[in-house]
């Protein structure tokens, strides 16, 4: 299976050209509303906006309603909301995965420590909702609170398996679902929300931006096995070394016998992975085709998001959703 993708199909920036002024509001948003008297919160707050990330989500929200023909303020807000409570849960994350890096820097609890950090995610969760209920469109709050105690259930869900290498594939995907997909499928709703549009193309964008998550996960599964440090911000082989498991492992473990399995748990029993280890490992994925598979249900959550947008006219909108579906396949898994 070929995984080349044309160059126009990954251009964001330029297809993403239409919001890119929207952004750079969203970016001011964020700094503005995090802001405190407290100078450490506005101190952290500046560190996690400096350390990148690609703002998928808002991007996925502020064209979504363009898609559906809205240009009002409240996009760059609600994309703004958006990005504050996927921080939260990142700056979370790291203190319950005891990471120390993230996105090629020091996590946010290693420079400030874990008390002052789980205050710091608290307050962006808390800031957004208040940023959210600025705004006079209750279904959008009400979904933004119903998105993001998905996310928290998923949070505490995997961490009851963690370490559990009997975890099927639907328990993973279930997880995947709370803790990804559902915030994408809310960012594109809300475009069509704040356009008002009809029922059948509020559906197809929360359907796109369900698939559109699973399938970042699905390739992040992938990348923790194919991927490279530098590019990945975080070190090759983690989420195992956290006894996580993702989709190729679970598809291993079911196709393999005693080695496989006994291989595995030992590497989540000691959070530690020899080269030895690790190549013997790479060797069993490649010999009972686990990346392959892997591959091959990412392409087809790719193709169900690209599906999902076939009700609207073909137009640069439409173009830049589809886009963003072949971008995420064309990570270097």
């Amino acid at each position: 299976m070929s995984n080349a993708l044309p160059k126009s199909h990954i251009d964001l920036i330029a297809l993403f050209e239409p919001v890119r002024a929207d952004l750079e509001a969203v970016e001011h948003e964020y700094s503005r509303q995090v802001q405190s008297q407290v100078p450490v919160i506005p101190e952290i707050g500046g560190y996690i906006q400096r350390s990148g990330g690609k703002r998928v989500r808002p991007a996925v929200l502020l064209m979504a309603a363009r898609l559906c023909g809205y240009t009002g303020s409240q996009a760059v807000l609600n994309a703004a909301v958006v990005e504050f409570i996927h921080t939260a849960t990142l700056v979370h994350d790291d203190i319950i995965d005891d990471a120390d890096v993230r996105r090629g820097r020091k996590a946010v609890h290693t420079q400030w420590g874990n008390n002052v950090t789980v205050l710091a995610g608290d307050f962006l969760y808390i800031k957004s909702m208040a940023m959210a209920l600025s705004q006079d469109t209750m279904d959008v709050v009400r979904m933004l609170c119903d998105v993001t105690l998905r996310m928290i259930e998923g949070e505490i869900y995997q961490l009851t398996k963690n370490g559990v290498i009997d975890i099927d594939e639907a328990e993973h995907f279930d997880i995947i679902h709370r803790k990804t997909a559902y915030l994408f499928g809310g960012c594109a709703e809300i475009g069509a929300m704040l356009a008002q549009a009809p029922d059948v193309q509020r559906q197809a964008l929360r359907d796109y931006g369900f698939h559109l998550g699973v399938l970042f996960q699905v390739v992040d599964d992938l990348l923790d096995f194919t991927g490279e440090a530098e590019a990945l911000g975080k070190p090759v082989g983690g989420d195992l070394r956290e006894g996580k498991m993702t989709l190729p492992l679970i598809h291993l473990l079911k196709a393999a016998g005693s080695e496989a399995r006994d291989l595995v748990q030992t590497i989540i029993d000691t959070r530690d992975v020899t080269a030895e280890q690790w190549s013997r490992l790479q060797g069993l994925l490649a010999e009972h085709g686990s990346l392959e598979y892997a591959r091959a249900r990412a392409h087809d959550f790719g193709r169900r998001a690209k599906d999902a947008l076939q009700v609207f006219p073909d137009c640069h909108e439409r173009q830049a959703l589809t886009a963003l579906a072949d971008f995420v396949l064309s990570r270097h898994f």
